[in-house]
């Protein structure tokens, strides 16, 4: 028998699952069975009811809180859906691990104090690339890309980048690139969580987890109530 599919959820079903979910990610990444055993797939839903979804990098859960946090472009498709609806949906996919989370919940900006200390840890090219992307909107070519890349690290007086890079540029050159304030950080609040285990002749083991969810005052964070588990049919 396969060793992954000899496993199965605990029994009894702990408390709170994203402990068990970040010990999933941990595994995963030591495991290295795939090249970003952290992306996750987000779904959104725009203020028409029309949803998307795209793959992005989840870079923390946090506990005993209870979220995700994410970056991304506060200018994008994404984020304007969330600003329409913060309601959202995410799903990671081990595939050897033969696992599944799945997470519903909502979105909250991260504080700009967190989003600038990540922000700082990119690579400065990257760092570039949030200033000259004007993420999910138009562009004329690909070329015209590049050139407002060229224009960026002529702004910050960085070595170039793009097609212009010399081979022996420095991997982390002395240069000041700040956060830009259409870039930033999420947290994805857990109202409900889904763990799935792969079982033989599609006999799955899967439970879900809901808590309610209260703003606070002041709008940056909510107080929850404890979770209810149950486990659910394959």
């Amino acid at each position: 028998m396969n060793t992954f599919l000899a496993q199965r959820l605990p029994e009894p079903l702990p408390a709170e699952p994203l402990a068990l979910a970040r010990d999933w990610l941990a595994e995963a990444t030591a495991q290295d069975t795939q090249p970003n055993p952290n992306a996750m797939v987000l779904a959104t839903v725009a203020a028409d009811g029309s949803p998307s979804s795209r793959v992005l990098l989840a870079k923390d859960i946090v506990l005993p809180a209870g979220y995700l946090v994410l970056y991304t472009n506060y200018e994008s498709r994404k984020a304007t859906d969330i600003a329409a609806n913060p309601r959202v949906a995410a799903l990671f996919h081990w595939d050897r691990l033969h696992r599944q989370v799945r997470i519903e919940g909502r979105m909250l900006r991260s504080p700009a104090a967190e989003s600038d200390a990540y922000f700082q840890s990119r690579a400065w090219q990257s760092r570039l690339g949030a200033w000259a992307s004007a993420q999910s909107r138009t562009v004329a070519s690909r070329a015209a890309l590049i050139e407002a890349l060229r224009a960026t690290a002529r702004r910050f007086n960085t070595p170039p980048v793009g097609p212009d890079a010399a081979d022996d540029a420095p991997a982390t050159p002395n240069v000041a690139v700040p956060r830009p304030p259409h870039w930033g950080g999420y947290r994805l609040w857990a109202e409900a969580v889904e763990l799935w285990v792969e079982g033989e002749y599609r006999i799955h083991d899967r439970a879900r987890w809901v808590r309610t969810l209260a703003p606070v005052a002041g709008g940056e964070s909510f107080s929850a109530t404890p979770w209810r588990v149950e486990r659910l049919q394959p």
